[in-house]
């Protein structure tokens, strides 16, 4: 087990400390894949190119769905099962897998690593406190909006391993669509727009997405922190490290 002041020691010399970049996006956006594209993440690998950890409660759920045998295409399932299982109460699956997305996001921060964090961003006031919680602790942050039309949406959602009715997709899609302005003035300049509606071939997919990361992504991750708590805290980990 890695003792904590042995990761915040490595943490200093991290290129992707004190950066945190929220992922926004309904079921069926493509939000997986945009995210691997961008940041350079490997098949059944958790961590970027840039250092940068990912951070999803999809992961955890899926993980327990399968572990205690009820598979993964919700959509199928009778309606009590399915609310049982995903609502709050109930089972406590979707409870403990949350628990475990959020005890896995706090070593991170007292870590100070970088963060992909992964939602649909249909709770606007959830990422503004969360945003505002990385902020006073020293971290820059930044979003990633991935936007499709509801049909492709759909489309997608029926090829997911993790299959959802066609009703949550529709409520989540237009959640996430209303939220789309509040985002961006919430982020201002730290706000980038993926249009994934289109089913792209590779080499077009190649293209696009060294564009966007060239634009966005690895000016955020490689520029140097602004956040003046994040900066105090380097230097002193510095002096205690001489």
């Amino acid at each position: 087990m890695i003792k904590l002041k042995d990761l915040l020691s490595e943490g200093v010399n991290d290129p992707g400390i004190f950066k945190a970049v929220f992922l926004a996006g309904g079921p069926g956006s493509g939000k997986t894949y945009v995210v691997k594209q961008l940041f350079g993440i490997p098949d059944r690998y958790n961590i970027s190119m840039t250092g940068l950890k990912m951070v999803n409660s999809d992961k955890e759920l899926k993980f327990l769905l399968k572990k205690y045998g009820f598979g993964t295409e919700l959509d199928k399932m009778p309606d009590e099962v399915f609310k049982d299982l995903t609502g709050k109460g109930g089972s406590g699956l979707r409870d403990f897998g949350k628990k475990l997305t959020a005890q896995r996001m706090k070593l991170y921060q007292q870590g100070k690593l970088g963060m992909i964090i992964d939602g649909t961003g249909h709770d606007f006031g959830k990422i503004q406190r969360m945003k505002k919680d990385l902020e006073d602790d020293g971290y820059d942050t930044y979003m990633v909006f991935v936007n499709t039309s509801l049909d492709v949406a759909q489309k997608r959602n029926k090829a997911r391993d993790r299959v959802l009715p066609a009703k949550i997709v529709k409520d989540s899609w237009t959640d996430v669509q209303k939220n789309l302005g509040a985002f961006q003035a919430l982020f201002r300049g730290n706000f980038m727009i993926v249009d994934n509606s289109n089913f792209l071939k590779p080499k077009q997919a190649e293209q696009k997405f060294a564009s966007l990361v060239k634009k966005g992504i690895n000016q955020f991750v490689k520029k140097p922190i602004k956040n003046k708590i994040a900066k105090m805290w380097i230097e002193k980990q510095k002096l205690l490290k001489k």
